[in-house]
């Protein structure tokens, strides 16, 4: 468990933003540990296989879309799957269009710490005190009629599973490093050995 990675993508909002450095100090304050930074515009190609998403995600997704188009009487130009495939469209066109920062993080529930710290994937709705609900203020309705990405500011892993795939999509394993920082003791040492000469 304190081997535990997940993947962070500072998507180009954020980059252009000037938000790396806040996200990074919120993510550090954790305890977590960094062992691997790389910046860098993705391909068209590694995002499809990052989002890596099926029939039933595009269904679901876009009846979503499909229910608040009626509720805005708004028209229903296409079917809830064409505009599910939309968001993965939006998504990709988004990530590729200037540089991001990819971070892969370790430590104890890496995965559970870091989404939390990042807040819901609308920022709209993202808790206060969450990177997304206090750094951005886009929403899935603004994103829809202007038929682009919502700009939440980063990506995030939301299971182990999913980590363990997106990181080998983003970091070959040679490119991780693994060191100790001094932290680790107070945070996994047991008896606390060595605090006191």
């Amino acid at each position: 468990m304190k081997k535990e990675r997940t993947l962070v993508i500072i998507k180009p909002d954020g980059i252009q933003r000037s938000l790396v450095g806040e996200i990074i100090s919120r993510i550090e304050r954790t305890g977590l540990k960094f062992i691997g930074f790389k910046f860098f515009v993705p391909t068209r190609e590694q995002c499809i296989t990052h989002y890596n998403k099926d029939e039933t995600w595009f269904k679901e997704k876009g009846e979503r879309i499909v229910r608040d188009r009626e509720a805005n009487n708004r028209p229903i130009e296409k079917s809830a799957i064409e505009y599910g495939k939309d968001i993965i469209e939006r998504n990709v066109s988004f990530m590729t269009s200037g540089p991001v920062l990819a971070m892969v993080i370790q430590g104890n529930k890496s995965v559970g710490i870091v989404k939390k710290l990042v807040g819901g994937t609308e920022p709209l709705t993202s808790d206060v005190g969450t990177i997304r609900g206090d750094l951005t203020i886009d929403s899935y309705d603004l994103s829809e009629l202007d038929r682009r990405a919502v700009r939440n500011i980063l990506h995030c892993s939301d299971v182990v599973s999913e980590a363990e795939r997106e990181i080998k999509i983003w970091f070959k394993e040679e490119e991780l490093i693994n060191y100790s920082i001094v932290q680790e003791k107070i945070l996994y040492d047991v008896n606390l050995d060595g605090i006191l000469e």
